[in-house]
């Protein structure tokens, strides 16, 4: 499967690009900005995101100068930009001035990255640095007002960099630009979800072979998918347990166990936690303490439910990307916390499972498709 590999560089805009390429159906991952050069060998096209920092500031992160020598296509956005003709010996410096919202562009629209366009472009800037002056061998190939290069190009390398951010709708063309780029890379575009759910489920057959799987199911999309790609892989070894907490949606409860008992023919026991969860929350009103609590309260309702079948050693999360971010975990370990999701921020710290989160990688919309091909029903 080819992939494209965004160097994280702490953009709010990292994971939108990652999901643009998706829904151009190429395969896309968010990584740090250190990642492994010989894990980068393996990608069709590198992206680097946009970020923060000025370059000049100590703490600006960098990208080892070796990832423009692996003769793999790059693109960089914004920051990316700068720190691609930093690296390869161009100038950066404060522009006059800072150019943030909706910006004028005129484009080569006889460059690659540009192909199909027209020479006027609207585009979305957030940036204060520029480039002043280009690497050796470079070229500009758009403009703006305030910044005479706001795109460049090696075209013999296949070295490109964008002053404003495509992957936003405010960019007009930005999708045709990004699916250019691809086409740079010749990244075959034949990604699906199909595929995900064939690599999960051989990749948990590979993990848990014939041992106990463990799943809280909670009511909601996330579980219920994460429950049926795991019952495609372990089958009759894969135990559900669906807590009503007793804040459940009118007729959820139902719903869930006539699917997953009679259509699906999962292992389900229903496990009535309502007076436990009303207890542990009663007089709490901090929704961080609550998530918390409701985190840890499920995960030890699992463990004693685990202990009446003996030798369950994994346990099924419906996690998602979106989930991990808001708890403030990031590839580059420097995102802030918005909200702990129990999944996530919610989990005590000996756990006694290990865990299986085939949707970790996957948006909320991604997840969806997913249910669809598994055939869940629509109200789930």
């Amino acid at each position: 499967m080819d992939i494209i590999y965004v160097l994280d560089f702490g953009s709010q805009y990292s994971h939108l690009i990652t999901r643009r390429i998706r829904e151009l159906r190429v395969f896309a991952e968010l990584v740090p900005a250190n990642f492994s050069l010989e894990k980068l060998k393996n990608a069709k096209g590198l992206i680097l995101s946009g970020g923060p920092q000025n370059l000049s500031d100590s703490y600006a992160l960098r990208v080892d100068p070796k990832v423009f020598e692996l003769g793999i296509p790059v693109l960089g956005i914004c920051y990316g930009m700068q720190l691609t003709a930093f690296e390869l010996g161009g100038k950066v410096k404060a522009g006059k001035t800072r150019e943030y919202g909706p910006t004028k562009v005129k484009v080569d629209y006889t460059s690659p990255i540009f192909k199909g366009l027209d020479i006027d472009q609207d585009t979305w800037m957030s940036h204060g640095d520029q480039v002043i002056k280009m690497p050796k061998g470079f070229e500009s190939v758009a403009s703006s007002d305030d910044t005479p290069i706001a795109a460049m190009a090696e075209k013999q390398k296949n070295i490109y960099g964008l002053q404003f951010h495509p992957e936003v709708v405010h960019t007009k063309n930005g999708m045709k630009i990004l699916e250019n780029f691809l086409g740079i890379t010749g990244a075959n575009r034949n990604w699906k979800m199909e595929d995900v759910v064939k690599t999960e489920v051989e990749k948990i057959k590979n993990s848990v072979g014939k041992e106990k799987v463990v799943c809280a199911l909670s009511g909601g999309v996330d579980s219920a998918v994460a429950a049926s790609i795991v019952h495609q892989a372990v089958g009759k070894n894969l135990y559900c347990f669906y807590v009503d907490t007793g804040l459940m949606r009118a007729g959820e409860t139902d719903q869930i166990q006539k699917f997953f008992k009679t259509q699906k023919h999962v292992n389900l026991t229903m496990v009535d936690a309502e007076k436990e969860f009303l207890k542990k929350l009663k007089g709490v009103t901090d929704p961080e303490k609550k998530r918390k609590i409701i985190g840890e309260l499920f995960i030890r309702i699992c463990q004693r439910e685990e202990k009446k079948l003996g030798g369950a050693k994994w346990l099924v999360q419906g996690t998602l990307y979106t989930d991990a971010i808001s708890s403030g975990v990031s590839v580059g370990k420097t995102a802030s916390l918005i909200k702990s999701h129990h999944n996530v921020g919610g989990l005590p710290k000996k756990l006694g499972f290990k865990l299986i989160e085939p949707l970790r990688e996957l948006y909320k919309d991604e997840v969806r498709q997913i249910g669809d091909i598994l055939g869940l029903p629509k109200e789930i």
